[in-house]
């Protein structure tokens, strides 16, 4: 069988409503809305847009967020077309697997299990310590880690990561009932903060607004590590700040827009996809930007980004324990626990939903798409992704593959922009409720922004990204090739059409 034979968005939808493996549809607009903001708002506003500010783009950081914004609306434009056109659970893997074959929807699907998998254990682990900070506060100092002789363990995300699969198991309206509690408290902090830090604002922290680029510092082998792609390949020298600053620094914070494609996965699960699909997803991405430019003005504003680069890991706490305001810094240290908190549910859910969805078609064990009858939950997948989950953000630094989650999402970005110009071309006949406007411009143009983001993402991301489509291959050709559903179609038919073509010529 050709590896890039494509299953019909028929099949798709048919393999969605197989008794057993069905899930309940019980999200609306505002439950989609409230899980981009739940799974966007918390990452990048109480930690990476500090850093960003500190080591890419200085006041710039504001303009870094815009472009990452951009991109990913034009992205989620093709999400959302294609979303209304399948309507089930796996987004990029099952748009891919619709257009452009088996082995590219296998090697998305593999890149989204990273993307997924890596942001929830790098949050969790966050989680763990904004925890323990948060009990300071009230005097109580607990170590986020337990020496275990052997080993060492965060028990913080093993806490919260339980928590969180338990929920998902019960069932995802609850899941989402729950999100959207803590999700309210969270833009609560973070209005909090933007109007907290314009009383500390001075002109003079805006200027330069983006800083002379500046070579960068560290011994040789972690400048040629640490450099973006494209500089390494252009033979451009190693640099912070600058224009090119401020394009590495919105390859890192759209590390704040990662949610999006995580709400496309939830199609199966949501209302009337057609409208409640786009509304929601556009909506979270509108409330997100404005959130994020705002914390990004206000950090700014308050402090010089020199002053946050002198800091080993800068945060929005550190912005105001700079200015004297160690009582917005404990605000901040309680918003990020509670911010990071829905973060952490709704990766989950999507890292379910994408290893439901190859599971359902055989590229991983059939069995595992098993869903519960009751609660309409993929119940076995989501214990077996939380334990694995729990294990890797309690006892490993994964925290040292953050950029991962940026080129697993990118690389998805790009394949799904492209894959809305094949599916018009394919299956003219279809018609989703929303489409992108100006033609196949604007999925052109996602996908060439998203791919130079991808080049701005450092060396050392794209050696651990290629070792892991590596393993993600060796795995496609040694297991889910030869137990592919549309694979065993194809062979059952190749054998019926033996057998009927055995007898006659025997009578010749």
């Amino acid at each position: 069988m050709s590896l890039f034979r494509t299953k019909p968005v028929e099949s798709f939808l048919a393999d969605a409503a197989e008794p057993g493996r069905q899930l309940k549809r019980t999200l609306n607009t505002w439950d989609l809305m409230i899980m981009g903001v739940a799974v966007s708002v918390g990452a990048g506003i109480f930690s990476v847009g500090a850093r960003a500010a500190a080591n890419f783009s200085g006041p710039a950081v504001t303009l870094s967020f815009v472009i990452a914004a951009l991109t990913c609306a034009m992205a989620i434009m093709c999400y959302a077309e294609f979303a209304t056109a399948i309507p089930v659970a796996g987004s990029a893997y099952v748009f891919s697997y619709a257009t452009m074959g088996e082995f590219i929807a296998w090697i998305i699907g593999w890149n989204l299990i990273l993307e997924l998998f890596t942001a929830a254990a790098v949050i969790a682990k966050y989680w763990g310590i904004y925890l323990t900070e948060v009990f300071q506060l009230v005097g109580v100092h607990l170590s986020p880690t337990i020496d275990l002789g052997i080993v060492t363990m965060s028990w913080g995300p093993l806490l919260i990561v339980a928590l969180f699969t338990l929920l998902l198991v019960m069932g995802t309206k609850l899941s989402a009932t729950v999100g959207n509690v803590f999700t309210i408290i969270k833009i609560a902090v973070v209005l909090f903060v933007i109007v907290a830090g314009l009383f500390y604002i001075k002109a003079e922290n805006f200027t330069p607004f983006i800083p002379e680029a500046v070579p960068a510092t560290g011994d040789g082998t972690a400048e040629v590590l640490k450099q973006s792609l494209f500089a390494f390949a252009t033979g451009a020298a190693p640099a912070q700040y600058g224009m090119m600053g401020v394009l590495a620094g919105a390859a890192l914070v759209f590390f704040a827009f990662v949610g999006f494609d995580v709400v496309a996965t939830s199609a199966e699960e949501v209302k009337n996809p057609n409208k409640t699909l786009p509304r929601g997803i556009f909506a979270g991405l509108a409330l997100t930007t404005l959130l994020y430019v705002g914390v990004s003005f206000a950090l700014t504003g308050m402090v010089s980004y020199k002053d946050l680069a002198a800091v080993e890991t800068p945060t929005l706490a550190t912005a105001f324990s700079l200015v004297g305001n160690e009582g917005a810094a404990s605000v901040v240290a309680v918003g990020s626990l509670i911010g990071l908190t829905t973060v952490v549910m709704v990766l989950l859910m999507g890292l379910s939903r994408v290893v439901l969805a190859i599971s359902r078609d055989g590229l991983l064990p059939h069995a595992l798409s098993k869903t519960s009858a009751k609660r309409g939950t993929p119940v076995r997948i989501t214990i077996i992704c939380g334990s694995l989950v729990a294990l890797v953000a309690g006892f490993t630094r994964v925290d040292v593959l953050e950029e991962m989650i940026n080129i697993g999402t990118l690389s998805a970005f790009v394949m799904v922009s492209l894959g809305i110009i094949v599916l018009r071309r394919k299956r003219p006949d279809l018609k989703p409720a929303f489409r992108v406007p100006f033609g196949p411009v604007i999925p052109i143009v996602s996908a060439l922004l998203c791919t130079y983001l991808m080049l701005n993402l450092a060396v050392e991301t794209w050696i651990y990204f290629v070792v892991w489509l590596v393993l993600g291959v060796l795995i496609y050709f040694g297991y889910g090739r030869s137990h592919s559903r549309l694979n065993q179609k194809y062979t059952d038919q190749m054998a019926a059409m033996a057998e009927i073509t055995e007898p006659e010529l025997a009578n010749k």
